[in-house]
């Protein structure tokens, strides 16, 4: 069905379902396009489909034997969720990467046929960037991304005074940083922190297989006070960028300001590293994340979800600030660690 599909000024282009033997292609694609991100590479699609049993229909468009943009979906068949094909589900970011707007013509296009084909309710591109289409939109989320210098002091100066006075009471506290954090010392703490916000927690296997993976690209940090972790942080590297992912804090931490002394603890270690670009990740605006960012001294950027809605009838709402969830979420913050950890990976598998 996609192979035929070519339009106006994308003539001779098609859209085809990318076999594993094309993932090369397909990277060098997403390293070489300035719009895509981490997680347009293709090892997505090996984490997902492993992790949790998720089908990827991963599509490109390719003219004259070269690939002219790229577009990875998942589709996720879930009871308590419904049925979905996103790009990319577990992503803050996602959608088209296309040379031409001809090409992402044609791929959203392609998109919007499997769609129905796979009779899913609704279609979602989660773009970091505003795309031309007539599509319906949400302004759910924002993100945040500063540049940094090649130098600490500059960095820690560009932090506003409340929040280097956060730094500071980590520092003062004690609090050491290993950017060599085990697996399981992550997944301790941050199955704690995701309970205590009333959020299902993802399975241990998850973490592992991302590790395994991108282990050109992932580094775990743990924050510990003496001998006991209380922070911890999955990071993910991108040509000069870095996106601190899947953190959290115990409440041991909290007091002691353990995320705070985290982050910049990454900061520091990006800059040895030499990357240039501080990508905090997304928030829904105005909740405690977006405020913690903000206070960072990092600025909103909305992102642009669309949506095609093949058997839907309105946008979707899966997030935690849909009061249907209200009930839900507060009961999730008193189970006890072990039950959240045996529950909560079977729930947040499809959340996406």
């Amino acid at each position: 069905m996609l192979n035929g599909l070519s339009t106006g000024s994308s003539k001779g282009c098609l859209v085809k379902r990318l076999e594993s033997a094309d993932a090369g292609r397909w990277d060098a694609f997403a390293l070489s396009s300035p719009q895509a991100t981490f997680f347009h590479r293709f090892g997505w699609s090996r984490v997902i489909q492993r992790a949790f049993g998720h089908r990827c229909h991963y599509l490109y468009a390719e003219n004259a034997g070269k690939f002219a943009g790229i577009l990875p979906l998942v589709e996720i068949k879930s009871r308590l969720f419904g049925h979905s094909l996103i790009s990319t589900p577990f992503c803050v970011y996602g959608g088209v990467v296309a040379e031409h707007e001809s090409v992402a013509a044609l791929l959203r296009q392609a998109a919007s046929s499997l769609a129905e084909e796979l009779a899913v309710d609704y279609l979602e591109l989660r773009n970091r960037k505003s795309a031309a289409s007539s599509w319906p939109t949400k302004d759910l989320y924002v993100t945040f991304r500063k540049t940094i210098h090649l130098d600490h002091d500059a960095n820690f100066k560009d932090i506003p005074r409340k929040q280097r006075a956060m730094v500071r009471k980590g520092i003062e506290a004690g609090l050491e940083a290993d950017a060599d954090g085990e697996l399981g010392q992550f997944y301790g703490v941050y199955a704690e922190s995701v309970r205590n916000l009333g959020t299902p927690v993802f399975a241990k296997k998850y973490f592992a297989l991302l590790q395994e993976e991108f282990s050109d690209a992932c580094e775990i940090t743990v924050v510990a006070h003496g001998v006991k972790p209380v922070a911890a942080v999955m990071s993910f590297y991108f040509r000069d960028e870095v996106l601190p992912y899947y953190g959290g804090s115990t409440a041991a931490g909290r007091d002691m300001k353990a995320n705070d002394f985290m982050y910049w603890a990454v900061m520091q270690r990006a800059v040895e590293r030499g990357v240039r670009l501080f990508d905090y990740g997304r928030s829904k605006r105005d909740t405690g994340s977006y405020h913690f960012k903000k206070h960072w001294g990092f600025e909103p950027e909305p992102l642009h979800y669309e949506y095609y809605l093949a058997r839907a009838k309105t946008l979707p709402d899966v997030s935690p600030v849909n009061p249907k969830y209200r009930f839900f979420i507060k009961a999730w913050q008193h189970l006890p660690l072990p039950v959240s950890r045996t529950i909560g990976p079977w729930i947040a598998r499809g959340l996406g």
